[in-house]
């Protein structure tokens, strides 16, 4: 395990709804890198919950909240971190549990966050070939939107889950509004964080798809999904509206600072 950066301040957080077996080696592989490791087990009804909890009773690095139901991601994110500011912590690192992020790269997203506590750190996706192109091509309507919405901060990539967040400004964010609880979490809130003022910082990450029978699980719902994303950057569009000159001003003031 990596003990170069203090675990008493950075958390390393596992949403996880039915995600299969494959989470048993999402957090292992995690739990190589980092303690602790929280998993926010999201109503699940696949049986993993009780296979985390087994888990958890050997290994002190690693704890097992379980939702009795699914709330969605956003809302399971929410719950974990109050609970770690209200231990202490100051910064999450949200990670995927079925497998899809790079658990080698924890160490160095960690770091960089020591290095700029004010900032989220954002991963990058470096997609191979087993991406489906649909999805990739999809994203990049998202990411032009939260660029737009943000007068273009910087953010790399709004939809990739694997990142690192100041908690006290992402819990400010999310209690202010009751959206991004579910799918929408992940590009609302690099979003409205940008507009509170907390930077990006964009490192690559690699980032697989696991086909069926590979261990593979996708919850992604194409037409449900897009449909969200669409209703909240209509949202988002419109808060942009009521808040360019103040970011139009910040965007001067960092202009000026270059």
């Amino acid at each position: 395990m990596n003990t170069a950066y203090p675990a008493t301040t950075h958390l390393l957080l596992i949403p996880s709804y039915n995600p299969g077996p494959k989470v048993y080696q999402t957090v292992h592989e995690a739990r190589q890198q980092w303690m602790p490791v929280w998993v926010v087990v999201d109503g699940s009804t696949d049986g993993t919950a009780e296979g985390l909890q087994a888990l958890a009773e050997s290994d002190p690095g690693l704890r097992v909240i379980v939702l009795p139901q699914n709330v969605g991601k956003g809302a399971a994110v929410l719950h974990g971190i109050e609970l770690a500011a209200a231990e202490g912590f100051t910064h999450v690192l949200t990670m995927d549990s079925d497998g899809q992020h790079p658990a080698d790269l924890i160490p160095q997203f960690m770091a960089a966050s020591v290095a700029r506590p004010d900032a989220m750190v954002l991963g990058l996706p470096v997609f191979d070939a087993s991406a489906p192109a649909l999805r990739v091509r999809g994203r990049k309507v998202s990411n032009w939107w939260a660029n737009l919405e943000t007068l273009w901060m910087g953010i790399g990539d709004s939809l990739f889950g694997f990142r690192v967040y100041p908690i006290l400004p992402l819990i400010r964010v999310m209690r202010g509004q009751r959206w991004m609880r579910r799918f929408d979490f992940d590009p609302e809130a690099v979003v409205r964080m940008g507009w509170q003022g907390v930077p990006p910082v964009n490192l690559p990450a690699p980032v697989r798809y696991f086909r069926a029978d590979e261990g593979g699980v996708s919850h992604f719902n194409y037409a449900r999904d897009n449909l969200l994303l669409t209703w909240m950057h209509t949202r988002l569009f419109f808060g942009f509206l009521a808040r360019l000159p103040l970011l139009a001003a910040r965007r001067l003031v960092r202009s000026s600072r270059r």
